[in-house]
């Protein structure tokens, strides 16, 4: 048997037509061990995603090769590819996906209801053990938080038994006390059970649980962090998503949503935001076109007035919204 529960060698994952093509994946190689905890970020657009619905057997590759433990995946026909995800394979999305009408003992079992069998009940019970709910299996989700309802959802991820646990963006509806909760427990799994989990997030303290944090740019794997806290991962997080790829000039990422536009402008560009002293015009010179008319002066026909105090003068800057090409650093 393989050390590896999951392995991608020069993957490569092109969508659109021939003559624009679009590459979420570019050559990637990776392994992951059995029984490690992975985390898998990058900027917006960079093909987490796509990586984890490939290494899933959730969409094939264009090219390249993915191998669950000793099984090669991009040769299956679909029904088999259906029956692998169904066995050895475990999902939890960002939305926890439990039908309203069913209590969370009746959710856990459904996957294995579908295939034809018939759990017994103590199996059931142990998954919702697992995930702390053992007193919940007779509530319907209505009755249940957002941090049980997820947890229900592993639950049901685990009544398989899976060799690998994807997890795309599992604490993304949650807030950060509840987020904990369920990264604790994934880690748990890790720790006490030996499952191997791969999951993609955006946060860094929900990467910071996992064992490792391998970072993807434009579909490429640029370098990854081994037991690693939460601000170290952001740090490094923060120079791709400060830094927009060229033909992407003036891209809204998450960091800089979160520090506003203005305060983002100013620590990336600094000095170039400040403007530099006005020449003084020599003795008797006319000002020139576009100059600003001295006090008491009638604005000159069509000219337009500069930007007051406090207006937004950053749209020109290099690498800004709104910059013209030739303003751009790429």
């Amino acid at each position: 048997m393989t050390d590896h529960a999951v392995q991608l060698t020069a993957v490569r994952r092109t969508y659109g037509s021939a003559g624009a093509p679009v590459t979420a994946l570019d050559d990637v190689t990776l392994a992951l061990p059995r029984g490690s905890f992975t985390a898998v970020m990058g900027p917006s657009g960079s093909g987490k995603s796509t990586l984890l619905q490939c290494a899933a057997g959730l969409d094939r590759p264009t090219s390249g090769s993915v191998r669950i433990g000793g099984t090669e995946l991009t040769g299956l026909s679909e029904r088999r590819l259906t029956l692998l995800r169904r066995d050895r394979v475990g999902f939890v999305f960002q939305a926890f996906n439990l039908l309203p009408a069913l209590t969370a003992e009746q959710n856990v079992v459904l996957p294995l209801r579908l295939a034809g069998r018939r759990p017994p009940r103590a199996r059931v019970r142990e998954a919702l053990r697992q995930v702390g709910l053992a007193d919940r299996a007779g509530h319907r989700p209505a009755q249940l938080s957002g941090g049980q309802q997820q947890r229900v959802a592993l639950a049901r991820a685990l009544i398989t038994r899976p060799e690998v646990l994807f997890g795309d963006e599992p604490t993304g509806a949650l807030e950060s006390t509840t987020a904990r909760e369920v990264l604790t427990l994934l880690r748990a799994l890790v720790d006490d059970g030996g499952q191997t989990v791969v999951m993609v997030t955006h946060d860094p303290l929900a990467a910071s649980y996992a064992d490792r944090v391998v970072f993807l740019v434009d579909g490429r794997v640029h370098g990854e962090l081994a037991g690693a806290d939460a601000e170290t991962i952001a740090a490094r997080m923060a120079g791709w998503e400060a830094a927009p790829a060229c033909g992407e000039v003036g891209r809204e990422t998450g960091l800089r949503r979160e520090l506003g536009r203005e305060t983002w402008l100013r620590q990336e560009l600094g000095r170039e935001l400040r403007p530099g002293p006005e020449p003084e015009p020599g003795p008797g010179a006319e000002p020139g076109p576009g100059a600003e008319p001295g006090p008491g002066a009638e604005p000159g026909p069509g000219a337009e007035p500069g930007p007051g105090p406090g207006a937004d003068s950053l749209s020109s800057a290099p690498g800004v919204r709104g910059a013209s090409p030739e303003d751009s650093r790429c």
